[in-house]
């Protein structure tokens, strides 16, 4: 992530939570998708911000378009530390 600050919606925010809870897979790929209890979710705008700006990161490098577990990153937690849940 660069620098500069971030503001994090209620639903990325939700995201984050879902990640942190482990019930996110999120598919390989320089845009990845999320899947959320193997359901695909509803904002794969937000899903891919929270990649490109490093919140979440997939746990293993797998082949392209296959679907691997979902963490967050040193800033994904950081996020959920910093801004108490809505």
């Amino acid at each position: 992530m660069s620098g500069h600050t971030v503001e994090l919606s209620h639903r990325a925010m939700a995201l984050l939570r879902a990640v942190a809870a482990q019930r996110v897979h999120m598919s390989c790929s320089c845009e990845p998708d999320l899947f959320i209890d193997g359901v695909a979710c509803c904002d794969q705008m937000t899903a891919h911000e929270l990649a490109r700006n490093g919140f979440i990161r997939p746990t293993v490098i797998g082949v392209v378009g296959k679907r691997v577990p979902a963490e967050l990153t040193d800033a994904g937690r950081a996020a959920l530390t910093e801004r108490p849940a809505a």
